[in-house]
């Protein structure tokens, strides 16, 4: 047994612990600290990720009153269990949110931010419910690094998105004003080409707002998927001459598809906007013919298979050209808001295509060609 229990009250730990988790010997291996109190308040679990967050060593916190132990002070310096309470206070508390407190390293200053910043989330055990005395009390802590994390990957998202509406909402007011205040002095063909560009900055915002919604519902989890057989040699087409249509000249794109390719299970909607993505990303940064191959494979012998045994599934590449990835990049490739250059885009298209092939249970990776160039290969189950 790794965790660390006080001889003395080791039933009220193993009782507070079994309510919380499923046994003792897991407490070690929870990513969070993990402290548990008796109902005299003295620490009787104290696991690893306690001791790493605080420092304390678990063996001078065993048996010692929980508020010796972690003596939490406010952003203000502020008691936070003299302001709690939790074996004295209101009997209808049944604990407290997360908050973010600070462990001081000296708890005789005044200043509390010299010492540990935690996130702090506190649970009272009552007998019979509310109304009754704490017969325990159970502390998670967590460190501040993830919460730092996700709020600088959301200034940065908020940033990037402001920079990329500004360009063409810009556009558009300037355009429509100098439309609206001079209409007469323009003719058609003036007309005709800043209506045109106010249409193409319209359809980049909606297509940033679509990116953003996209990435929302994978962080969440709540990205649905309709999968139904689709044909990748037709798919694949249609999104060549899509991109055909945009002006990129035909003799760009090579198709290397060989007939009967089985069906994959995929929403067709969600794979155009793979393919989609890769193949602007590989006209944009690449250079040269860009081709788009496709090819079955069995996943029975494959070590990182996400497939029974026994299922094929389908691999599809698309290289370029171009200069290819540094390879103290290759790592970044889909992280957000990484660019393969400055033209362009929002650095949010690469992360949603791992999103979206992972969602269907594939595989995506990215490396450079024999010859040079960028190659994304993606994997996708069999129908």
């Amino acid at each position: 047994m790794t965790v660390s229990v006080g001889a003395r009250g080791a039933r009220s730990g193993m009782r507070l612990f079994a309510g919380a988790l499923d046994g003792l010997l897991v407490a070690d291996d929870l990513p969070d600290g993990f402290v548990a109190a008796d109902s005299e308040g003295l620490v009787r679990v104290f696991n690893r990720a306690a001791v790493t967050l605080t420092g304390i060593p678990a063996d001078s916190a065993l048996g010692r009153p929980f508020d010796e132990v972690l003596p939490l002070r406010t952003v203000d310096g502020r008691d936070w269990w003299g302001l709690t309470d939790p074996y004295g206070g209101l009997s209808i508390r049944t604990g407290h949110r997360e908050a973010q407190l600070f462990l001081p390293e000296d708890p005789g200053k005044d200043d509390p931010e010299a010492g540990t910043e935690l996130l702090v989330t506190a649970r009272y055990q009552r007998r019979d419910g509310r109304s009754t005395p704490v017969t325990g009390l159970v502390v998670a802590l967590r460190g501040t690094q993830a919460r730092r994390r996700r709020e600088r990957r959301q200034s940065d998202l908020i940033a990037t998105v402001a920079h990329e509406l500004r360009s063409p909402l810009t556009s558009v007011k300037g355009f429509t004003a100098t439309l609206l205040a001079r209409w007469d002095r323009f003719t058609d063909d003036q007309k005709r080409m800043m209506l045109q560009t106010v249409d193409a900055d319209a359809d980049r915002v909606v297509r940033l707002i679509a990116e953003l919604l996209d990435v929302a519902r994978l962080d969440s989890g709540r990205m649905e998927l309709h999968r139904i057989p689709v044909d990748l040699r037709g798919l694949i087409t249609d999104q060549v001459r899509a991109c055909v249509a945009q002006g990129v000249p035909e003799e760009t794109f090579r198709i290397r598809i060989p007939r009967g390719l089985p069906p994959v299970a995929a929403d067709p909607d969600k794979l155009r906007q793979v393919l989609a993505n890769l193949l602007e990303n590989a006209v944009r940064h690449g250079g040269g013919t860009v081709t788009i191959e496709a090819r079955a494979e069995d996943d029975r012998f494959r070590p990182d298979s996400l497939h029974t045994e026994g299922v094929s599934s389908v691999a599809v590449a698309v290289s370029d050209q171009g200069p290819g990835i540094p390879d103290d990049q290759l790592t970044r490739v889909f992280t957000r808001f990484w660019r393969g250059g400055r033209r362009g885009g929002t650095g949010l298209g690469l992360s949603i295509v791992k999103g979206l092939v992972e969602a269907h249970g594939g595989l995506v990776s990215v490396g450079n060609g024999a010859d040079g160039g960028a190659r994304f290969r993606f994997t996708l189950p069999v129908a």
